[in-house]
C-alpha cells in the first residue's frame, strides 16, 4: 500500500523497523461528533506533532481514511510507535466527556475487516487498546482499570476480538 507525500505522509517520516503492536484508539468524541483524517491531523499538529499520529481512521459511517503510511512510524502512544500500527475509531466519550463504548456498527464492521487484514500482513503482531499499554502500577502483572492512563478506546479489546474470532490461538497442551 505505497502512499506518495502529502499533509498525512511528509518525506520526513520515518519507516518503522519491525510492527509487533496494533494498537486500536478512540478519538474521544462524542457519537454526534464526524470527524476524520483532516480534523484529526490539525488537532495532532496543534499538539506539536509532524502531522496526524495514526496510521488509520474510521469513521461514524464505517469509512477507512489512511493517515500515515503504513511503513511509517506511527505517533499514537508513547513509548510503543515505532514498533506499532495505530487505528482510530472516531467516537469513544459521553456528554460529559466520560469513556462510552459508543462506535456505531459500520465502525466496528470496517474495524474487523481492517484488523483481519493486518494479521494477515502482521501474524505476530499483538492486538490491543491503548489503555492495554498502561503502567502496571501494582506490578501483579496485569493493567487493570484503576492503572488505565486513558480509557481509550472505550472498550475491551481483547473481549472484542474474541467475539469476532480474531483473538490469537493458543496451542493446545493435549
Amino acid at each position: 500500500m505505497p502512499q506518495t507525500p502529502s499533509a498525512t505522509n511528509p518525506p520526513s517520516l520515518k519507516d518503522r523497523q519491525r510492527t509487533e503492536l496494533i494498537v486500536i484508539h478512540c478519538s474521544a468524541t462524542r457519537a454526534t461528533m464526524d470527524v476524520g483524517v483532516q480534523e484529526i491531523t490539525q488537532w495532532h499538529i496543534q499538539r506539536g506533532f509532524d502531522t496526524l499520529g495514526y496510521h488509520y481512521v474510521i469513521r461514524r459511517n464505517g469509512e477507512l481514511q489512511n493517515g500515515r503510511r503504513e511503513s511509517a512510524i506511527g505517533a499514537h502512544v508513547r513509548g510503543h510507535n515505532a514498533n506499532s500500527i495505530g487505528i482510530c475509531l472516531v467516537g469513544g466519550v459521553d456528554d460529559n466527556n466520560r469513556p462510552e463504548n459508543n462506535f456505531s456498527n459500520p465502525q466496528f464492521a470496517t474495524l474487523t475487516e481492517l484488523v483481519r487484514q493486518l494479521k494477515q500482513r502482521y501474524p505476530t503482531a499483538r492486538i490491543l487498546g491503548h489503555r492495554d499499554l498502561s503502567p502496571d502500577k501494582n506490578g501483579d502483572g496485569k493493567i487493570t482499570s484503576n492503572e488505565f492512563t486513558k480509557a481509550c478506546p472505550s472498550f475491551d479489546v481483547t473481549a472484542w476480538l474474541e467475539q469476532q474470532d480474531l483473538a490469537p490461538q493458543v496451542a493446545s497442551t493435549t
